[in-house]
């Protein structure tokens, strides 16, 4: 029976899923500087954002056949050495789109609202909470989407229920493709920064986006825009954004992720009435978990049968793959 390591514990619900099929192991009673020490025996690994995967760290699992991502980023996963091992890179892309997009909108209307602001005047013992009080409406305001993938499509699609206008910027998105879900694309990201009174991101980190939102981009966005970020962290110059809010360039932020995660608790973001930040929980509802585990555990199941899965991030491991079963097969 196959062996799946998982690198949190497993959700009671994956039970039904790996019945019959393979043994769950975990890391039990390892230490959080060590969790790949229960490791060895591993066919399989679901990975959540815990441990970076490099070379040494799945030479510990001479067994491992696939690393199954609960999510979708891949950036902790050595992609290379993982190919040179003929080891499959899967994630879940699907999984957490639904909880994420309404994380965002969640965001938008916190900070739009000055929820952080009013929360802390009623703590503090204040009073005319209603005079001193003043929240914006959405309500025909410009959503400016950077990146328009499954998230941004459904942020896009709630926005249109708040009677919001959609714009976006992704040079990948075809114009019909966007006008189909509402969207009007514009031909530059600083066309989108000056038009839009919300600017939502939602596209991957690489070493090309790294900062994308920085000192430059904060002072091209409409005066008193709002900037939400559910995507990755390092797409946000901090310090450039701390600048920003206290200059009043922005009205607010509304972050689920940063850089670092998680923020040091006497980060001067955690404690601003005007910036609403969230520890990497888009995707953390029950219907989203459940999702991203069956997910990463039914496509680490059909690795393990060789069957190529949905979502493999490293395609070229797949000949390797199957070569490799090939000969073992024909083995007598």
């Amino acid at each position: 029976m196959f062996r799946i390591w998982f690198e949190r514990d497993m959700p009671d619900h994956v039970a039904a899923t790996i019945a019959g099929l393979a043994t769950p192991i975990g890391p039990g009673t390892a230490t959080p500087a060590d969790l790949l020490s229960s490791v060895g025996e591993a066919d399989a690994i679901i990975a959540s954002s815990l441990v970076a995967y490099d070379g040494p760290a799945m030479d510990r699992a001479p067994l491992l056949r696939v690393i199954a991502r609960t999510g979708i980023g891949v950036e902790k996963i050595d992609l290379g050495a993982a190919t040179e091992r003929g080891i499959a890179v899967c994630n879940t892309p699907d999984a957490p789109t639904i909880s994420t997009a309404e994380h965002t909108i969640a965001l938008l209307l916190s900070v739009a609202k000055r929820v952080a602001a009013a929360q802390a005047a009623l703590r503090s013992g204040g009073h005319d909470f209603f005079g001193s009080h003043e929240g914006r409406e959405v309500s025909d305001k410009v959503l400016g989407l950077v990146g328009v993938g499954r998230i941004g499509t459904n942020v896009a699609r709630m926005a249109g229920g708040l009677s919001m206008t959609v714009i976006a910027y992704d040079p990948f998105v075809g114009r019909i493709d966007a006008a189909e879900s509402g969207i009007r694309l514009v031909d530059s990201l600083d066309q989108l920064l000056a038009e839009a009174d919300v600017v939502s991101l939602h596209l991957p980190l690489t070493s090309e986006t790294e900062h994308l939102i920085n000192a430059e981009h904060l002072a091209n966005m409409k005066p008193g825009a709002i900037l939400v970020n559910t995507a990755r962290g390092g797409l946000v110059d901090h310090d450039a954004l701390l600048v920003a809010l206290d200059d009043g360039r922005l009205y607010g932020a509304g972050l689920d992720v940063t850089d670092p995660e998680p923020l040091p608790p006497d980060h001067p973001l955690l404690h601003r009435d005007d910036v609403v930040v969230t520890p990497h929980v888009a995707a953390a509802t029950g219907a989203g978990k459940a999702r991203l585990y069956e997910s990463a555990v039914s496509q680490a199941l059909q690795v393990l049968h060789d069957v190529c899965p949905r979502h493999l991030v490293n395609p070229d491991v797949w000949p390797v793959r199957r070569q490799g079963s090939l000969t073992k097969e024909q083995q007598p």
